[in-house]
C-alpha cells in the first residue's frame, strides 16, 4: 500500500523557492529568511499571533500553484479606470507586484524611484531588510526569501511633494498564484509626501499577495500613507508594513478594507526620537465570509512622543474581523501620550469580532488609554430617524455611515477622502 502525504504550504513554498536566491545582492537577507522559514514554517492557529486567522489553512485549501505570478498585460484604459477623480497625482503602476515604469507617470523632480537591484548599498543602509525583521513574522521571512526585486522610493531632504503619489497595484494569477511586492521608502529630513495605495483584482480568481513595505521617516518629516483594499472575494493577502519615525517626524496611515477573501494587515510604528507622532486609522466593512485581521504595534522608545489609533468595523453575514493592537511604552519614554480604540457593529448573529487592545508600560509619567466595543445597531437612534419620515434602510445606512465617518475624516487628502466616502456609501447602500 502506498501512502501519500500532502505538502504543507511551507513545503510548497520551499519547493517553489529552489531558484529564488538568484539575486546575489540580497543573498544574505534571503538565506537568513530561508533558514527561518525552514526552521519555523508558516503559522497555524496554535501560534498566538495567528490564533484567529488561519492563513496557512486557507493557502492549503485555495492555492494549487505556489510559483510567483508573472506580469499580465495591462492597458492604459485599465489604468484610467482605476484612477481617483480629481486626485492630480503622480502614478506608479505595479503589475503582479512588479513596478511598470512604462505605464507609470511621475515628476522626477519630486522624488526618486528605482529598482532595489539598482540602488547602492549606502542608500539601502537606512533600514532595508532590518526595519521589518525576518524573524518578527513568518510572512516577512517568506517575502524576503522569495521576492525577485522591488522598488526604492526616495524623498530627498527638504522636499515638499505637493502632488500625492498614487500606487496602483494590479493583481491576477498568471503562471503562478503568489505575488511578492517589496518596497522601501526613505523620506529624508524636513520632507513631506502623501502616498495612496489602491489594491485591485483583475478577475475573480484566487491569488496570494504577500507584501512587505519598509519606511524610514527622517527628522521633522511628515508622511501620510493611505491604503484602499478592493480585492476580489477569493483573494488572500498578508501585508507587513513597518515604519521607523525619527525625531520630530510624523506618520499617519488609514487602511480601508472594503473587500477581500482573507486579509491580514500587520502595521508597526517605531517612534525613535523625541517629538515623534504616529497615527493609525482603519475601517473594515465585511460581509459574506470575508475575514480581515488588523494587527498593529506602536513602540514608544523616547520621551515626549504621541500616538493615536482608531479602528472601526461593520460586519454582516458570516464575516469575521480581528483586531489586536499593542502599545509599548519603554522605560525612557516619559511624557508619552498614547490612545487606542477599536469599535465594531455586528449586523448578524453569525458575524464574529475578536478584539484585544493591549498596553505594556514601563514608564511612570504617561497618559495612555485603550478600549474596545462590539454591539448591534442602536435601535433607539434607528427609531428616532424613522419617526421623522426616513425609511428603515436609509436610516440604517445613515447611522452606519456616521459610525464609519469618524475614520474617514482623518484622511487629509480631499479627493481621496471623497472617493472613499463614495465607495463606503455604495457598500453600505447595496450590501448591508
Amino acid at each position: 500500500m502506498t501512502i501519500t502525504t500532502k505538502n504543507t504550504p511551507t513545503d510548497s513554498f520551499l519547493e517553489a523557492l529552489s531558484d529564488g536566491l538568484s539575486n546575489t545582492k540580497f543573498e544574505s537577507l534571503k538565506n537568513n529568511a530561508l533558514q527561518i522559514l525552514r526552521d519555523q514554517g508558516l503559522p497555524s492557529l496554535k501560534d498566538e499571533e495567528y490564533k484567529f486567522t488561519s492563513i496557512s489553512k486557507k493557502l492549503e485549501n485555495s492555492i494549487s500553484n505556489f510559483k510567483e505570478a508573472t506580469p499580465v498585460t495591462l492597458t492604459p484604459e485599465q489604468i484610467a479606470t482605476e484612477m481617483i477623480p480629481d486626485l492630480g497625482a503622480d502614478v506608479l503602476v505595479f503589475n503582479n507586484g512588479r513596478f511598470d515604469p512604462q505605464l507609470s507617470q511621475w515628476d522626477e523632480k519630486d522624488f526618486n524611484i528605482n529598482l532595489l537591484s539598482e540602488v547602492s548599498e549606502k542608500a539601502l543602509s537606512e533600514g532595508f531588510g532590518s526595519i521589518s525583521k525576518v524573524e518578527k513574522d513568518p510572512f516577512t521571512a517568506l517575502n524576503s526569501a522569495s521576492f525577485k526585486d522591488g522598488v526604492y522610493i526616495e524623498i530627498p531632504d527638504g522636499k515638499i511633494v505637493t502632488k500625492p503619489v498614487l500606487l496602483l497595484s494590479f493583481n491576477q494569477s498568471n503562471e503562478g498564484q503568489v505575488i511578492f511586492p517589496r518596497t522601501f521608502i526613505n523620506v529624508g529630513k524636513n520632507a513631506e509626501v502623501t502616498l495612496i495605495e489602491k489594491i485591485i483584482s483583475l478577475d475573480e480568481q484566487v491569488y496570494f499577495l504577500n507584501d512587505v513595505t519598509e519606511i524610514s521617516v527622517g527628522e521633522n518629516s511628515h508622511l501620510h500613507y493611505y491604503k484602499l483594499q478592493l480585492e476580489n472575494r477569493e483573494a488572500i493577502e498578508v501585508s507587513n508594513f513597518e515604519t521607523n519615525i525619527h525625531r520630530d517626524g510624523a506618520f499617519s496611515s488609514a487602511v480601508i478594507s472594503l473587500q477581500g477573501g482573507m486579509i491580514r494587515n500587520n502595521l508597526s510604528l517605531n517612534l525613535l526620537g523625541t517629538g515623534c507622532e504616529g497615527n493609525m486609522y482603519g475601517l473594515y466593512l465585511l460581509n459574506g465570509k470575508s475575514h480581515v485581521d488588523n494587527h498593529t504595534n506602536v513602540d514608544h522608545t523616547h520621551p515626549h512622543a504621541e500616538s493615536n489609533e482608531l479602528y472601526k468595523g461593520i460586519l454582516a453575514d458570516k464575516s469575521r474581523g480581528v483586531f489586536n493592537g499593542k502599545i509599548f511604552v519603554r522605560k525612557d519614554a516619559q511624557k508619552t501620550n498614547a490612545f487606542q480604540q477599536n469599535n465594531n457593529i455586528l449586523l448578524s448573529e453569525e458575524a464574529i469580532i475578536n478584539t484585544k487592545p493591549q498596553l505594556e508600560i514601563w514608564a511612570d509619567d504617561v497618559k495612555c488609554s485603550h478600549g474596545c466595543t462590539a454591539g448591534q445597531m442602536d435601535e433607539e437612534a434607528l427609531f428616532y430617524l424613522q419617526a421623522r419620515g426616513i425609511g428603515r434602510e436609509k436610516a440604517k445606512g445613515l447611522l452606519l455611515y456616521a459610525f464609519a465617518g469618524e475614520v474617514l475624516e482623518n484622511i487629509k487628502n480631499e479627493a481621496f477622502r471623497a472617493y472613499c466616502i463614495e465607495q463606503v456609501q455604495d457598500r453600505l447602500g447595496s450590501d448591508f
